[in-house]
Parts: C-alpha cells; sequence; structure tokens
C-alpha cells in the first residue's frame, strides 16, 4: 500500500505583460452584464497619464483619490466617483454594482461608505459603518451560503493587529448591516500581511485569502491561505502564487505609448503584489501589480486557463 503523501502541484500561470504604466495599484477585475470590467483606484492629476513619471513617492501625492471602473475591451472609462474616498472593492449582485469605500481621503480611514449603481454612472451612497479608533486600508467581500464576509486590511486598534498589516473581518446578510466577527477571526496578526483578497464558492467548506508575503530587503510576493472559520489558516505548501520575474516586462496592452515602454523596460522591480481574480469566459483573469513597491508601479495581466475555483483549490490539493 502506497502511503506517500501527495502535494499540490502549482497551476500554470501564464504572465501576459503590463497593461499600464500610471501607478494604478489596486484594481479588481470583475464582470458586469456579461462585460469585463477593471475597478480602479486613481487620483485625478497625479496619476494621469502625462504626470505618472514624475510620481516617487505616495506620500507626496496631493489630490483627493477616486474611483472609476474601466471597460477592458474598449478601454474606456466610466465617470470619476467617490472622490475623496480612500481604497475601494466592488461587489455584483443581481445586476447592481456594490462599492465599498474607505469613509475620508486620509489612508487608514475609520469609516466605511457603501455605495451602490445600476448604470456605473449615478451612485447612491445607501449606508455607512462607523469604527472610531480603527485604521482601515484594502477591503474586499465574500459570499458564502446567504453570509457576506467583509474582509479589511487593518494597522489599529493594536489590541486587534499584532503588526501592520492584519486582517480582520465583518458579516452581513445583507450588505447593509454589517457586524464585526469575534477577535480570533483574523489573518496573521504575527507578521505583515497586505493587498488582501478573499474569494469562497458554492459547495467549498473553505475561504480564500489572498495575500501579500514581505522577504528581505524589502522584496514582496503574492501568497494564498484558507481556512473554514476565519481563525485557522492553511498556507499553501506551493506559495507564491506569483513572483517577480522578467515576464513581468512583457507588453500587453496596444494601449502603451513609447514612453511607457521605456519606464518598463528600466523599472526596477523586487514585487508582485495586489492580486486580485475574477473568472471571465472559463478563464481565471488576474491582474497584479510590480514595480519598486515604492511608489513606481506598474499594472500587469496574467491568467489561468480554467475556472477560479479550480485554480485556487490547486495550490492547496493534489491531483487524484
Amino acid at each position: 500500500m502506497n502511503t506517500q503523501k501527495k502535494y499540490p502541484k502549482k497551476p500554470a500561470i501564464r504572465k501576459l505583460g503590463t497593461i499600464s504604466c500610471n501607478n494604478i495599484v489596486e484594481t479588481t477585475p470583475l464582470v458586469f452584464r456579461g462585460e469585463l470590467y477593471r475597478f480602479e483606484v486613481v487620483r485625478r492629476k497625479s496619476f494621469s497619464s502625462e504626470n505618472a513619471a514624475n510620481v516617487t513617492n505616495w506620500s507626496e501625492l496631493d489630490d483627493d483619490p477616486c474611483l472609476r471602473f474601466i471597460h477592458v475591451r474598449t478601454n474606456q472609462s466610466t465617470p470619476l466617483f467617490a472622490e475623496g474616498h480612500t481604497f475601494g472593492f466592488p461587489y455584483v449582485k443581481d445586476d447592481m454594482m456594490y462599492v465599498v469605500t474607505g469613509g475620508s481621503r486620509e489612508w487608514g480611514s475609520d469609516s466605511l461608505v457603501f455605495l451602490r449603481s445600476d448604470d456605473l454612472v449615478h451612485w447612491e451612497q445607501y449606508t455607512t459603518l462607523e469604527m472610531p479608533g480603527w485604521k482601515i486600508y484594502n477591503m474586499n467581500i465574500a459570499k458564502m451560503g446567504d453570509v457576506y464576509t467583509l474582509l479589511i486590511e487593518i494597522d489599529a486598534p493594536a489590541e486587534e493587529c499584532g503588526r501592520p498589516y492584519t486582517f480582520r473581518f465583518l458579516q452581513s446578510k445583507d450588505l447593509t448591516n454589517w457586524t464585526l466577527t469575534p477577535t480570533e477571526c483574523c489573518f496573521q496578526r504575527d507578521r505583515y500581511a497586505g493587498s488582501p483578497a478573499l474569494y469562497a464558492f458554492e459547495g467549498d467548506p473553505y475561504y480564500y485569502v489572498g495575500y501579500l508575503e514581505a522577504y528581505p530587503e524589502a522584496r514582496y510576493a503574492n501568497s494564498i491561505a484558507r481556512s473554514k472559520d476565519l481563525i485557522h489558516w492553511e498556507y499553501s505548501p506551493v506559495n507564491p502564487v506569483l513572483m517577480y520575474d522578467e515576464e513581468d516586462r512583457k507588453i500587453a496592452s496596444p494601449f502603451l505609448t513609447p514612453d511607457d515602454r521605456a519606464r518598463i523596460a528600466n523599472a526596477w522591480n523586487i514585487n508582485n503584489s495586489d492580486m486580485e481574480l475574477c473568472e471571465y469566459l472559463g478563464r481565471t483573469i488576474i491582474y497584479y501589480s510590480w514595480g519598486d513597491q515604492r511608489g513606481t508601479e506598474f499594472l500587469a495581466e496574467a491568467c489561468y486557463e480554467g475556472p477560479m475555483h479550480e485554480f485556487l483549490r490547486a495550490f492547496f490539493e493534489a491531483e487524484e
């Protein structure tokens, strides 16, 4: 009888290359009414293509952040919205687009604002959530059964995060009324965890969390873990999911200018971060950032030729 343990094999990821050169990092691919969109956190002035090359440090940015969607096939942007709000995450339900975003322009907001729209043009602010003493950065939403789980990336209060950054969770049954889960429901209080993503699938008891693992000399790579209870976590034995390499520099968009291509060729690359996924036409779409993690960032695309659930599960389960 063969009792040798079988280990998972990392699924084949194909890096397609860079698609944007204007320092946009927080992005989410998603499908809305059958079309592929990209949700972006941007700044009206500092992140415009003509100014991108002059941005050297995030702390120097002085204009308000805002949000937008890009229709991927046409590269057309929706009108900017939620000006003066930081970070954000979109979620589609019943042909309606929901967005959660930080309640202020400052990084580390102590409140969340919830918006919705049926046309990506006109937005209704339908509820808010005040969390005094908290500092909230990125966020993510997934649904398991009839429960929505909201992941928030935090670095305060101190008793909730061992060290920056930590992931905490809230839950809701209506995307409106949110309850903070018990304090033991958290991810990685013992060391840095950034760039959160959260996924759940019908019939699968696990929550899958994408996160950023820190390596020596300020280098970072996307990794993955999973949990049935948001307390006990299983790390993939084949982490990291994505590691920075020369394939990041490939050109994957016809909209990149000669100046863009020169910046891509000469940039310092020590980082693959902010990975987010969606499934479109049977393929797993992967967006991620590469660059120096100090303000010069590039948005890139990769893919897995198969469903998203198959992709994530393969990081933990060996093929039969």
